[in-house]
């Protein structure tokens, strides 16, 4: 513990290389391009930690900035470039002031690194700028895998099938890479049944959009009372 701040131990990395793992597979599965999943600038910009240590970081390698108020310093310098006025203009020291509810002079200290930070002065910056908790704080590391971890539940939610079920069928049977299998079939009668197959496949999604439609009253459902 370090002026109230926790200090993640080694097992952090070892912890970011299991979610860079988990999602990369996930990623996979869905059909998602790795540069896509794991885009540097988008991680940078949600976890605050700088685009080179995002990619040494993905990459397996040891990077970071160990010094509190170092990390502090360039997450809010982050947070001033990449959070900023409707007009595209960078808050001043004077508004992200009256924002956290401090004097001009204590947040331009901050800015300048001529203070350190106190738990009570990261709160009130992270609730300006609508951060999470910890986002200036957190060890490279920890922070990159928060990160990830967000985008993982995203994935996740996309995989769980609340989409439409005909996109449902899509991912979950692979029909692009079966469609490529079967154009290698040798003849026409072998890729009938694949035809064939996938046909059986469809109609079994269809009840469930009959059901949505019944339940929802929609033209087609019966959804009348007797009077």
């Amino acid at each position: 513990m370090t002026d109230g701040f926790s200090v993640p131990g080694p097992a952090a990395a070892d912890t970011l290389a299991a979610s860079v793992a988990r999602i990369a597979e996930l990623a996979d599965r869905l059909g998602l391009s790795h540069g896509g999943v794991f885009d540097v600038q988008q991680l940078s910009e949600a976890s605050g930690v700088p685009a080179d240590v995002v990619t040494a970081l993905l990459e397996g390698r040891r990077a970071g900035e160990p010094d509190l108020q170092a990390r502090f310093l360039q997450r809010l310098d982050l947070l001033r470039c990449t959070r900023v006025k409707p007009n595209g203009r960078r808050y001043t020291q004077q508004e992200i002031a009256d924002g956290a509810g401090m004097s001009r002079q204590q947040a331009g200290a901050l800015i300048n690194g001529d203070r350190r930070p106190t738990m009570e002065h990261c709160d009130a910056i992270q609730r300006f700028f609508g951060v999470h908790a910890g986002f200036l704080t957190a060890e490279d590391p920890e922070a990159l895998n928060g990160a990830l971890l967000r985008t993982e539940q995203r994935l996740l939610k996309d995989w769980s099938g609340e989409g439409d079920p005909l996109e449902r069928l899509l991912l979950d049977h692979g029909v692009r890479g079966i469609a490529w299998r079967a154009a290698q079939l040798p003849t026409d009668k072998h890729r009938d049944k694949v035809t064939e197959w996938l046909d059986m496949l469809l109609e079994s999604v269809k009840p469930t959009r009959a059901s949505e439609s019944a339940e929802s009253g929609a033209p087609g459902g019966v959804n009348q009372t007797e009077t």
